[in-house]
């Protein structure tokens, strides 16, 4: 069997969870906490960088940091995982969805500045499989509305757009750490990535519950309280030793997931032809990162019988988000803006292939190979 994912392992995970184990600070901000966090502030770079519990917790905090209040309208596309709505729905915004572009899935940035009112409050983009989107289209729109930008870099750790780490660009960036991504931190994980110094030091609050902690042990005040909003947003030592171990070799990690995804892209031209179905594109300018192998066919009906062709020959393959304005609180909590010209449409021809860092090359000319003897005459 095939399996569609394999989390990743560097060989040191084991190692480091030990250590964590004997930490005085195993519920987080220890050791391997701090290690996680200067690499990202260094290696981005980014102002601050935030461990979290997993991408949604960190978009939580965006959402609190910003703060959304009941009545406010936040647009990104439908296209997506329901955390990206759900952190803004919980604090009482309404979600406008905007159509994606065809040719990377993201957000078509040429449709934002149309949907947006006097309750609009931030922009949403989301980075489809590590492919950055049209981030100075985007950014030049934010400014001229005063709106904020969180980018949902869940996918998108090591892309880059212009030369810019993906989740830099924005006020806020949130990554995602869930054993399918590129770096795990063994399970679930997320980090929140501030890029606007204004609010750092709010930041830290929110992320202690709500509270003064980190403050109080530094001795910037005497007393330790409960000053503002906040929830349990740190992530457990033993979460950050197992990401560190991932960190250490994230260039190697990376090279290899390009190289996996660029046997599958030469493999599945070869073996199945241009004909049958659309293979990845991603834009001059931008450099993604191996995160998602995808083609797309001609319509559901399609997809529906490739996979289970695939399925039958013990590989697994998977199709992804349904559209959140289809959904039922899709429905109670946003609308669609404008035409659904392919957000929908799109959706229902995509199908990933299996892919992880260290997929034997064998494997994938197999899947190659099962795809071409499916559109085989």
């Amino acid at each position: 069997m095939i399996p569609f994912n394999k989390p990743t392992v560097t060989g040191q995970e084991q190692k480091y969870i030990l250590e964590a184990l004997k930490s005085p600070k195993l519920s987080g901000d220890g050791f391997f906490s701090s290690q996680c966090q200067t690499w990202f502030e260094n290696t981005l770079p980014c102002t601050k960088s935030i461990l979290t519990p997993s991408c949604t917790a960190a978009l939580e905090m965006a959402a609190i940091l910003i703060d959304i209040t009941p009545g406010d309208e936040i647009i990104m596309p439908s296209y997506t995982f329901v955390s990206t709505a759900n952190a803004f729905v919980l604090r009482g915004a309404k979600i406008i969805f905007v159509d994606v572009r065809p040719d990377t899935m993201n957000i078509d940035e040429r449709l934002i500045e149309q949907a947006i009112t006097k309750k609009t409050k931030a922009i949403v983009p989301v980075h489809y499989a590590g492919v950055a989107c049209e981030m100075d289209t985007i950014m030049e729109i934010a400014d001229k509305h005063n709106l904020f930008v969180i980018e949902d870099a869940a996918q998108g750790l090591m892309s880059t757009y212009k030369g810019r780490a993906l989740g830099t660009i924005g006020d806020f960036g949130a990554f995602s750490f869930h054993e399918t991504k590129n770096y795990t931190s063994g399970g679930e994980g997320g980090l929140l990535v501030i890029n606007n110094p204004e609010f750092l030091e709010r930041a830290e609050i929110v992320h202690e519950k709500g509270t003064n902690r980190k403050q109080f042990f530094r001795g910037e005040t005497n007393k330790y309280e409960w000053v503002d909003v906040g929830s349990s947003y740190l992530m457990s030592e033993v979460q950050a030793a197992y990401l560190w171990a991932q960190l250490e070799h994230a260039e190697n990690i990376l090279a290899n997931r390009l190289a996996c995804w660029k046997v599958y892209y030469d493999k599945v031209s070869e073996s199945a032809g241009k004909e049958y179905l659309k293979l990845p594109k991603y834009p001059r300018n931008t450099q993604h990162n191996g995160h998602i192998f995808y083609i797309k066919v001609a319509n559901k009906r399609e997809r529906s019988n490739l996979i289970q062709h695939l399925k039958k020959n013990d590989i697994s393959a998977v199709f992804h988000y349904v559209p959140l304005h289809s959904s039922h609180a899709g429905k109670e909590y946003g609308q669609f803006y404008g035409e659904d010209k392919y957000t929908t449409l799109e959706s229902e021809r995509l199908i990933r292939l299996p892919i992880w860092h260290e997929i034997p090359k064998e494997s994938i000319e197999r899947v190659s190979e099962c795809i071409s003897s499916y559109f085989r005459p």
